[in-house]
């Protein structure tokens, strides 16, 4: 259970990035400085945390030994899924974009069998290949039913090309983010706490950002003073508290890649704190009763995904 709460926690946290990007949106700000200020600023927060656990030189360590695979899950992890989401928001509100990265619940499921998870045998432990939860995919469905419900007012007052720009990156970004995350937790083996590895993949991201930084200076030039500080909020409530309680969560069913997509699926109530977000913030309109009926579809769903996660578990010990 505790996993389950570290990672709806962690979507109330992580909301703040969908409602903050679009209102830097909506005010003229670049996309590029948006997601790339957020990984900036979180590098000195998480230093610190770090340094402070006595934990730098280990991580610095292990990032020497195996910078390639670093530097490239990192990137995927990390910039592959935050520069496809701050571009969305130029596209769409931020429910609805909130709404599309629930696709990452079954994106996360479809990774399954790129990865192995280790069961206890007569004989001792052992790896096998993840199968697809195919019990846990249709209670993702039903998260997925209750968002589409949520949103089905919105989508018919914007455009198809609007749609589709803000639609497709995202998309991109929910395979990118638990690719680059199931990876890293490979690669590390264990050997690293979530605040170091979050540090780790922030400091291994930094060519990509620093490439997107570059252009920007050259086109647009340097973000305006209201943009850093919303970035560095960003970066402070969903770069720095939102991800490291979503990697404890993680770190804690490395092993189970059933109670893994189960964690994942937490993070459909971001749309939930999104909507709420947006409405006190940024005066959106209230919902009508169909996307309340949506909310509702979303969390019997998040509980029927856990409870057959923690099923399929039980049986498998059994």
């Amino acid at each position: 259970m505790r996993p389950i709460l570290l990672g709806i926690v962690a979507a109330f946290f992580f909301s703040v990035t969908f409602i903050l990007n679009r209102a830097m949106e909506l005010a003229g700000g670049s996309w590029i400085w948006s997601a790339s200020l957020r990984y900036i600023f979180m590098i000195p927060f998480l230093a610190a945390i770090v340094m402070f656990r006595g934990n730098f030189v280990p991580l610095m360590r292990e990032l020497k030994a195996r910078r390639l695979e670093w530097l490239l899950w990192s990137t995927v992890g990390f910039g592959l899924f935050y520069a496809p989401l701050t571009f969305a928001a130029g596209y769409g509100p931020g429910w609805l974009i909130a709404g599309t990265w629930q696709i990452t619940i079954i994106s996360g499921s479809l990774l399954v069998p790129l990865f192995y998870e280790t069961i206890q045998t007569e004989s001792g432990p052992i790896s096998v290949k993840g199968r697809i939860p195919y019990r846990g995919l249709a209670m993702s469905l039903i998260i997925l039913l209750g968002i589409a419900l949520m949103q089905m007012e919105h989508m018919n007052q914007l455009s198809w090309q609007n749609v589709f720009l803000c639609m497709v990156p995202v998309i991109i970004a929910s395979f990118a983010y638990p690719l680059g995350n199931r990876k890293m937790m490979a690669v590390c083996g264990g050997r690293l706490d979530a605040y170091q590895r979050v540090l780790g993949m922030t400091l291994a991201s930094l060519p990509f950002w620093a490439v997107l930084v570059t252009w920007e200076l050259f086109s647009s030039g340097l973000p305006s003073v209201e943009q850093t500080v919303q970035s560095l909020i960003v970066a402070v409530s969903s770069g720095v508290i939102a991800t490291v309680l979503f990697f404890q969560a993680t770190d804690l069913v490395k092993n189970n890649m059933k109670k893994l997509a189960a964690v994942e699926a937490t993070q459909s109530m971001e749309v939930v704190f999104a909507l709420a977000g947006e409405i006190f913030l940024l005066s959106a309109p209230l919902p009508a009763m169909v996307s309340l009926i949506g909310m509702i579809i979303v969390v019997v769903g998040m509980v029927l995904h856990s409870y057959v996660s923690q099923s399929d578990s039980m049986k498998k010990a059994a």
